[in-house]
């Protein structure tokens, strides 16, 4: 499973309009030493919003997924 993959699965398993932290995503890859893929799945993450595939969001707002820093989530 790639960071995409994670990604979209776990969208994929949620209710419509609901969101994920990239954690679980890079959870879903490895559960017991995730935090080293954080970057990984970051990266897919804004490959995907270019695609228009999915939204970055920050605090609930639509954010540029290349500039924003901190917690984001998407959706």
């Amino acid at each position: 499973m790639t960071p995409v993959d994670a990604i979209l699965s776990i969208l994929a398993e949620r209710d419509a309009g609901k969101s994920i932290c990239p954690s679980e995503a890079a959870k879903r890859l490895a559960p017991e030493d995730w935090r080293p893929l954080l970057g990984r799945v970051r990266e897919a993450g804004k490959r995907l919003a270019d695609e228009g595939k999915i939204i970055v969001t920050k605090k609930g707002k639509p954010v540029d997924p290349h500039t924003v820093k901190g917690v984001i989530r998407y959706r």
